[in-house]
């Protein structure tokens, strides 16, 4: 049962999706360890920190270069507005050596910010695939490729470059920055991301580029990548080919790694990463109120509970709450916990399973005493209105 939940949660973590009214996933949605973007967001009530620390070396041309560098690319990343509209910052702290070459090579050190811009991404359509599992009578049909993964999933992008950063990376002033994401999900294990970005959007230092990203299941909690990059500016064309690895350590933690060949201009050279993304999960499942007829009603005291609930202030004031004790909460991993279930043996194992039972009594009674507080509103409106009806 352990194994299914888990292929399950590693299926979602591939494709970044759980349902077609949700963007929220039961494991972490992570952009790392590559360069591009998922047109996915991370789901409102979750408040998600990706980070990536790198060692960046290139040969030194003429005249003025930056060979080698060294520091962290960190970003956060939230929802609470809409479940299709994330909010994102990131940022890159590196210390550069700054080298001249001209009859002799001099260099110095600097550090400070390379890159902080605030965006948010949009997901304007989002691709179903059909259920082949009901598909009974033709194994053919069943196992036939479904052409509706050729066309992807998008999102646009829109963010804005500050221009807080080192002297050498300066541009001048703050600029904007656009792209469209793509995502293709070309089987249950395999899929590519695609992003455009015009960025520096007004400066000398405008730029072109383009990302290809494939990324393919390996096991339950492994994924490897294959990516590609192309920047075109004015003076200059840089690309990169990538490979990495993520490893899914917990439904919240996520570990990778990566590394790069390097083509900038003349020179060449590599890139190594190694990164952490984390997630603080503060997500609540919405009720919907459904008619006869299977569709959706509004201005009821369900959607009034719900919209109180996905309110701006609500989410982010929840983080500082304490999770009740009807709730359901996540084990938490130690060696001390590790030991104890070794010593208690089938008895243990017993007494585990009773507290569950328990426990999801108990969230079932909250829940009908919830439904039935509701009602009883309902029912209070309806006797108000035609009290009023009487009247008239």
């Amino acid at each position: 049962m352990k194994n299914q939940q888990l292929k399950f949660f590693t299926f979602l973590f591939i494709f970044g999706f759980s349902s077609i009214y949700s963007q929220y996933t039961e494991v972490i949605n992570s952009n790392k360890p590559g360069f591009s973007e998922s047109p996915y967001s991370v789901g409102s009530g979750v408040y998600q920190f990706e980070s990536n620390f790198f060692y960046r070396n290139t040969s030194i041309e003429p005249t003025f270069t930056i060979p080698q560098s060294f520091g962290a690319d960190i970003s956060f990343r939230t929802s609470f507005f809409l479940e299709k509209l994330e909010f994102n910052a990131q940022l890159t702290y590196q210390r550069d050596k700054v080298a001249f070459k001209n009859i002799f090579t001099s260099h110095y050190f600097t550090s400070g910010l390379s890159q902080l811009t605030i965006g948010a991404k949009y997901l304007i359509f989002q691709q179903e695939y059909t259920d082949k599992t009901k598909e009974v009578r033709s194994w053919k049909r069943r196992n036939a490729f479904d052409k509706k993964r050729f066309i992807p999933s998008v999102a646009v992008y829109v963010g804005m470059n500050t221009d807080f950063v080192n002297d050498i990376h300066k541009t001048g002033n703050i600029s904007p920055k656009v792209g469209v994401l793509l995502q293709n999900n070309l089987t249950n294990d395999l899929n590519v991301i695609t992003n455009f970005y015009y960025d520096k959007i007004g400066t000398d230092f405008s730029e072109f580029s383009f990302i290809i990203t494939a990324t393919q299941n390996f096991g339950d909690r492994w994924s490897a990548f294959f990516e590609n990059q192309g920047v075109f500016q004015k003076y200059q064309n840089n690309s990169n080919l990538g490979l990495g690895l993520a490893y899914l350590f917990s439904k919240d933690l996520q570990i990778n790694t990566s590394g790069r060949m390097l083509f900038e201009g003349k020179a060449q050279g590599f890139y190594a990463g190694l990164g952490v993304s984390y997630r603080i999960n503060k997500h609540e499942d919405s009720y919907i109120d459904l008619n006869e007829s299977g569709k959706e009603l509004k201005n009821t005291p369900i959607t009034r509970y719900n919209k109180k609930q996905g309110s701006f202030f609500n989410r982010l004031f929840s983080i500082f709450k304490k999770k009740d004790k009807g709730t359901k909460t996540r084990p938490k991993r130690s060696r001390k916990s590790k030991t104890k279930k070794k010593k208690g043996g089938f008895l243990g194992l017993f007494r585990k399973k009773k507290a569950k039972e328990k426990k999801k009594e108990t969230e079932i009674e909250k829940l009908e005493r919830e439904i039935k507080e509701l009602d009883e509103e309902l029912k209070k409106e309806e006797k108000s209105s035609k009290k009023k009806k009487d009247n008239n």
